[in-house]
Formats: C-alpha cells, sequence, structure tokens
C-alpha cells in the first residue's frame, strides 16, 4: 500500500516538476557552467568597485559579529521555517551552536552586499542564483559528522546508516539526473495505482494516444474537453492517484474529458518541431469534436503545452475555425517572457546557440537534464534535504506520487526544443505577427475565447506574475485564478486538501499587483470553481455516451495506452 505524502510535500517537495520553457537552454549546458554567472561576474565586480565601502562596511560587521560567535554572545538564529536547523541540538550544544551562528553571519553578509550592490534585474538573479547554490551547499547541516541527524543516526544503526549512505550515493549518481532520489518508486505501478482513471485509446499517430475517459455521471456537459499536456514528461500529471486526478474529478463532475499522451520521441523524430505538434494537437482536436458530435471542445493546457495550444488557437482563428474553441484554460503557463524570473535571466542569445546545436547533435533534448536543472534551481528543498535524507541518515526517500511522476521524464525532439527557445528567448508571442505557425502570423489577441487561466503563488518556474502578464494577451474574458503552493503542487490540487485556498478578482486590471489588490481569497480548491466554470460554457448537457470512442475512433489499448510505458 502506497502511502501519499504529506501536504508538507506538497508545498516543497513537488517543486520539482514539469518542464519549463526558459530552461530549455540551460538544461542544455554543461552542468557546473549552468551555475556560474558569465559575463555578469563582471558587472559584479565593477559594482564592487563603484561602491567599495558596501563591501567594507559588510566586512567589519561580520568580524564584531563572529567575534560575538567565538564568546557565546552572539543572538543569531536560524529562521523558523528553515527546516535544516529543526533539531534542538544545533541551539543546545554550544559547539553547533558557534558552528551555525558562524554559518549564518556570512551567510547575512553575503546577501545584503548583493542586495546593496546597483546591478540590473538580470545580473542580480544570476548572481544570486550563484551565490544561494554555493550557500546552500556550505551548510554545515549537510556535513557528515557535523549535522546532529547524521550522528544520531551512526548511533541508531550502530554505524550502518553509514554504509547505506555510500550505497545510496553510488547509486544516485550513477546515471542523470546526478542528484540525490527524491523519491521511492517501487510503490506506484502506471496503469493500476497511477494515470488509473478508466479509459481508451480512441485514435494513435506516430506522434501521440488520444484517450477518451469514461463517464461516471448519466448526462455530460454536450462540450468536451481536449487537455495538452506538457511537451517533457508524461501526461498523467493530470491523472496521479486516485483522489488526488484532476481527470478522475472532472469526469465526476459530469465533464467529458480526453487527453493527449505525446510518444516519448527518440533521434529517428528529431525534425518534430512545433508546426508538427501543432498538426497534432488540430488532428486531435477533429477526433474530439467528431466523437462527442459537436463543433467546439474546451481546452486545457499546462506549462509548454499551454504555449503550443495558444498558439493553435491563434492559428484556428487566424483561419476562421476560432469558434471551434469553446473555451481556452491554461495552468502555471508563460507566454510573456519579459522579466519572467530567474530562467529568464540565466538564458542568453549565445547559450542559446549553443543549447539548439547541443541538442541537434544528439537528435532530441534529454529530459533528466531538464530534472537535473529543475533540482538546482531549489537545492535546500530539492538536492540538500535529501543529500541529508539519503547519504548523512542512509535512508531511502518517501514514496511520494507527484515526484514519482517528476521522475518519468521524457525527452524533447531537437526541432522543437529549437523552435521553443526561439520562440521565448525573443518573446515573440508577447509581440503580435512576430511568431508563425503553419505559415500563420501569430497574435493571441484573436483568440476570442473565454479563458481560465491558473498560477501558483509560490511557483518559482512560471512565476505568477508572468503568467498574469500572459493571460492579458489573450482577447477573450479571463478568469484568472492564484492558488497556493508551487509549479504543480497548484495544480494537483484536489478538494480534500484542507490547507488549500485561491484568490481570484473578477476584473482583469492593467498589472497583477493591481489585480492582487483587489482580490479576495476563498478557502478550499480551484478545482470546483473551475469546473463550475465549464459547466457554465458547456451549452447543456447531454445523455452520458454508453461506448467509448465512434465509429470512426473505435475505442482500442486501455488507458493509460501505450506510449506512456515508453522509456
Amino acid at each position: 500500500m502506497v502511502t501519499i505524502s504529506t501536504q508538507r510535500l506538497d508545498d516543497t517537495l513537488a517543486e520539482a516538476s514539469a518542464p519549463i520553457d526558459m530552461l530549455l537552454t540551460n538544461a542544455a549546458r554543461g552542468q557546473w557552467r549552468r551555475f556560474l554567472p558569465g559575463a555578469s561576474t563582471l558587472k559584479l565586480g565593477a559594482a564592487i568597485a563603484d561602491r567599495p565601502s558596501v563591501v567594507a562596511d559588510e566586512v567589519v560587521g561580520l568580524v564584531r559579529e563572529l567575534a560575538r560567535v567565538g564568546t557565546g554572545n552572539s543572538e543569531i538564529t536560524p529562521n523558523k521555517r528553515d527546516r535544516r536547523f529543526n533539531d534542538a541540538a544545533w541551539l543546545s550544544n554550544p559547539w553547533l551552536r558557534a558552528i551555525l551562528q558562524g554559518y549564518l553571519a556570512i551567510d547575512q553578509s553575503a546577501r545584503s552586499v548583493i542586495g546593496e550592490l546597483e546591478l540590473d534585474w538580470r545580473d542580480r538573479e544570476r548572481v544570486e542564483f550563484a551565490l544561494e547554490n554555493i550557500l546552500d551547499a556550505v551548510s554545515p547541516s549537510n556535513i557528515p559528522g557535523i549535522n546532529p541527524l547524521s550522528l544520531k543516526a551512526l548511533i541508531d544503526t550502530g554505524g550502518f546508516s553509514a554504509v547505506r549512505g555510500v550505497r545510496n550515493l553510488l547509486r544516485d549518481f550513477a546515471k542523470a539526473p546526478r542528484v540525490p532520489a527524491m523519491v521511492d518508486t517501487s510503490g506506484f505501478t502506471v496503469g493500476v495505482n497511477i494515470a488509473a482513471t478508466d479509459g481508451a485509446v480512441v485514435l494513435s499517430t506516430p506522434s501521440f494516444e488520444l484517450i477518451h475517459y469514461h463517464p461516471v455521471t448519466e448526462a455530460v456537459g454536450k462540450l468536451p474537453l481536449l487537455i495538452v499536456p506538457p511537451l517533457i514528461n508524461k501526461y498523467y500529471v493530470v491523472d496521479l492517484a486516485p483522489g488526488r486526478s484532476l481527470v478522475e474529478y472532472l469526469i465526476s463532475q459530469g465533464q467529458q474529458v480526453f487527453t493527449l499522451s505525446w510518444r516519448n520521441p527518440t533521434a529517428e523524430q528529431r525534425d518534430w518541431g512545433v508546426d508538427e505538434y501543432a498538426k497534432a494537437v488540430i488532428r486531435a482536436f477533429d477526433a474530439v469534436q467528431e466523437i462527442a458530435g459537436t463543433e467546439r471542445a474546451h481546452t486545457l493546457s499546462l506549462c509548454s503545452g499551454g504555449a503550443l495550444m495558444s498558439m493553435v488557437a491563434a492559428h484556428l482563428s487566424a483561419i476562421g475555425q476560432g469558434d471551434r474553441i469553446a473555451s481556452v484554460s491554461l495552468g502555471v503557463n508563460v507566454l510573456d517572457q519579459s522579466q519572467a524570473g530567474l530562467q529568464a535571466a540565466l538564458a542568453g542569445k549565445k547559450s542559446a546557440k549553443a543549447a539548439i546545436k547541443y541538442s541537434a547533435s544528439k537528435g532530441y533534448l534529454d529530459g533528466g537534464a531538464l530534472a537535473e536543472m529543475f533540482a538546482w534551481m531549489r537545492p535546500n528543498d530539492l538536492v540538500w534535504s535529501y543529500w541529508v535524507n539519503n547519504y548523512l541518515q542512509g535512508k531511502d526517500p518517501a514514496p511520494f506520487d507527484v515526484l514519482f511522476w517528476n521522475a518519468d521524464t521524457t525527452r524533447m525532439t531537437a526541432a522543437l526544443h529549437r523552435d521553443f527557445i526561439e520562440l521565448f528567448l525573443d518573446n515573440k508571442l508577447a509581440k503580435a505577427g512576430t511568431a508563425t505557425l503553419l505559415g500563420t502570423a501569430i497574435d493571441l489577441s484573436g483568440v476570442k475565447a473565454d479563458s481560465y487561466v491558473v498560477a501558483g503563488v509560490a511557483d518559482h518556474i512560471s512565476p505568477w506574475q508572468a503568467s498574469y502578464r500572459s493571460a492579458l494577451l489573450l482577447g477573450g474574458d479571463t478568469r484568472f485564478v492564484l492558488s497556493t503552493s508551487g509549479h504543480i503542487a497548484c495544480m494537483v490540487n484536489p478538494p480534500s486538501n484542507p490547507k488549500a485556498s485561491f484568490r481570484v478578482n473578477p476584473e482583469m486590471r492593467a498589472n497583477a499587483e493591481d489585480w492582487l489588490g483587489g482580490s479576495k481569497k476563498v478557502h478550499g480548491s480551484w478545482w470546483p470553481d473551475y469546473a463550475q466554470w465549464l459547466a457554465d460554457r458547456n451549452e447543456g448537457n447531454v445523455p452520458a455516451p454508453r461506448e467509448l470512442g465512434s465509429e470512426q475512433y473505435p475505442a482500442g489499448v486501455r488507458a493509460p495506452g501505450q506510449y506512456v510505458f515508453e522509456s
């Protein structure tokens, strides 16, 4: 029996998820080059030269604080939310307390210096990223023999924790992603206790399978819903363990649900670019409408799948077929990449060319490299906490459905990798007519269907403010929802989650801060809100179909299909 982990895991550990567009550049770089601030180092040096007093003042202050630490008079304490130092021994043992306080004093001084220097947002993001990784790496909590948890584990196990720690280290670093394992995958089986919602494949093509799910209500909404998942990682982030599956929930609310399951490409599919994937979405759309007997359908797309679906919707609008889209829903998606956070700051023209060249030589971008990059985005939560658990304490990680999905990576074709980098590096989707799809100039304001946009307040991959700016690009009426949690935890948000809440504001304002100021907090998950929003646009109900698929698209292999098992 698999135990689904706690909300704490939902809020923090699950952040190692899903692909993000601007990380496509950095995932293709060498492991250590990703952490170097590059030219920003020179600008940092120039900023220090302009204001040497900033460094001098901090050094003087640091020396005084270290003197207080040495005499036992320092009052520095760790942040109560910093779980690295939760063990009481860090403060009760005078030696450990001195080590901890010395580390915190250096940490605070280094961050203070960077905070006071004049740097533009891109250089600041790069330098702070590098600094954070260095400071986190040298934390005393990561050192065997100093972290009290490692000492207690040695005593409790008679020394066997050290043996298991070495074994775990050799296992984890034998292959990419070369980071500590975050999940015990042995308790999950795809199609049995994850990706287990009843359905069947009704269309199989070289690039995707289309899954039609079995209704569980007597009547269903007249208009079906097509889910377009991210283009890296498997589709079943929308169909995790029973009780935590968005697909399962929407079916229970009387929605007709279909989802794409992308093929895991190899070098043989290296030439599949964004046009090829757009054709796939349109073909799936044709099938969904034929099966449901309608001329319109809703769409829900996540992360990079949202960028693709938004372009498809704009293309259909441009060729006079915009009415086929009943509504456009986007989850944790960024279309406007201007100052889209750390990911955008880390990307540059030179590194982008290198990334494109790298994937072209292999024929694909490996998902393991992306998973590695995601982990280093939040090193304390996603690397060092598991360093302590797996190696210092010699324990195995816990089972968790989100992290099981996250570890089930896929590849991205070289052509799609190139197309996405070129789209986002030049922020083409935010500039009408700059990007093209299937020969059509893309103008997102031409998408007149209503839209439902979900973002996570703690999303470190798709910052909610960038998601908000992206929502303003669409031409129809928009309901923007700001959920608790981060990139994936905000999407995997079943009504049973007692800590869930979200913010809404019926008025879309000029910027995210104004929107937030006029928003109200709603307790509970946003899933019921979304189900009702869809129902209001379903154009009524019809009797639920007794059979999956249709004569033209007969039900074939049972869900989750075959592509989901490709490694």
